[in-house]
């Protein structure tokens, strides 16, 4: 082909662009380069590559370096700043908000950039297109879900709804939320690909149908998590039995709950058999009781048990130890077959086994005390032996070595 006509067909197409680059690219960017086309070197810029003038290309080139500078310029700065605004209020929210917004919308100056650079140079076909607005649902759904990090971290450190519901609880509620949101994105990206969406969900349905029939223990444990964590029957750290098993909680999980017994034993239990058996939290008692029986000896006069009755009832209400507004009883309350009962029944204040341990000690010391300080003692069980002689009957002679065969 000639040359002349190589560059009539070039001048040919560049004009046929040029009617119509207002139309496929920004209003903002497109008149800027169309200057140099008119300038002195016009027919330089003004060549086409590909079908694609020289200027639209380091026009898209350049724009595409603007925003990445942009995305560096928004973290370094914008960024920064709005941190330094949020570690000024009183509350961590809006700074976790913006650390978590903080990649997504670095992505977002990519996605854009991306854009600019395809429209500038004229690239309109289906699979780039589609390629950008499935990163522009992707941008905005991982927005979304750096959001519910946030929230959970909120949650987390939130006291009046830690008293109601479990960092487990929470965590959970957090996390299906995340999988619901994940699954919209997907859904859409799928849908914008052209794939039936509907018909993958149905056929999904009829085999979590019987996934759901073969997993029906884990779903009964699932369930059971939550109605204990909305229950807030047990959490981590206490001392509690249930099923057989006494020890101390380490977790609450979402299949099943681990406790570690004082043999150091670690047991892992099925949530559904705790939330279906009695639960007995040590723990959550806020006293622990003294319930005991001393015997004293059947030589102890009456003027002595009604003393040292009344002595140790007052010990037990003078204690500091002692929880004064719970049952305090002390009395002479049976004539045993060796022993002289007296019956006393007290709480301490404090429900640790330690502490607990220790104020026992002190008023069992306390009442030895007071026992000896009325001249009487404990008894111990002890049988008497009476021997008769009636008188048909011989002992033998106490002389003899032997008794007789």
């Amino acid at each position: 082909m000639p040359q002349t006509l190589i560059v009539e067909r070039n001048e040919t197409e560049q004009t046929n662009l040029m009617s119509t680059m207002e139309m496929d690219v920004p209003d903002t960017i497109q008149p800027l380069i169309n200057q140099l086309y008119s300038g002195e070197y016009g027919e330089f810029w003004s060549y086409l590559i590909g079908g694609v003038p020289v200027a639209n290309f380091v026009g898209a080139f350049v724009v595409f370096i603007f925003f990445l500078f942009l995305k560096k310029f928004f973290t370094k700065v914008v960024i920064e700043a709005m941190l330094i605004l949020a570690r000024k209020t009183k509350t961590s929210l809006d700074e976790q908000i913006i650390i978590g917004l903080r990649n997504p919308i670095r992505f977002g100056f990519i996605v854009v950039g991306i854009h600019l650079f395809f429209k500038l140079i004229f690239v309109d076909n289906t699979f780039i297109n589609l390629i950008l607005e499935s990163l522009i649902i992707y941008t905005i759904f991982w927005a979304i879900i750096s959001l519910f990090d946030a929230l959970r971290d909120y949650l987390f450190n939130y006291n009046k709804l830690n008293k109601q519901h479990s960092k487990e609880l929470s965590a959970f509620g957090i996390r299906v939320a995340k999988w619901i949101f994940i699954t919209i994105g997907i859904s859409m990206v799928l849908h914008n690909w052209g794939v039936n969406v509907t018909g993958i969900f149905a056929s999904l349905g009829l085999g979590g149908l019987a996934f759901a029939l073969a997993a029906k223990d884990t779903a009964s444990n699932l369930f059971a998590s939550i109605a204990l964590l909305l229950d807030n029957s047990i959490t981590k750290g206490e001392w509690v039995k249930v099923a057989g098993v006494e020890g101390v909680v380490e977790l609450v999980g979402m299949r099943t709950t681990k406790i570690r017994s004082f043999e150091k034993s670690l047991f892992t239990i099925p949530n559904h058999l705790i939330a279906n058996n009695p639960i007995e939290n040590f723990s959550r008692r806020g006293v622990r009781r003294i319930k005991m029986n001393i015997g004293l000896t059947y030589e102890t006069r009456s003027e002595q048990i009604e003393t040292i009755v009344q002595e140790i009832r007052e010990m037990l209400q003078e204690h500091p130890k002692i929880a004064q507004k719970e049952t305090l009883l002390v009395n002479f309350n049976n004539l045993g077959e060796s022993t002289l009962d007296i019956f006393i029944y007290a709480f301490t204040n404090t429900a640790q086994w330690n502490h607990y341990l220790e104020i026992r000690e002190d008023i069992n010391i306390k009442i030895i005390k007071i026992v000896e300080k009325n001249h009487s003692d404990f008894a111990f069980p002890s049988q008497s032996l009476y021997i008769t002689n009636p008188s048909n009957v011989s002992l033998p002679n106490p002389q003899c070595s032997s008794l007789p065969l």
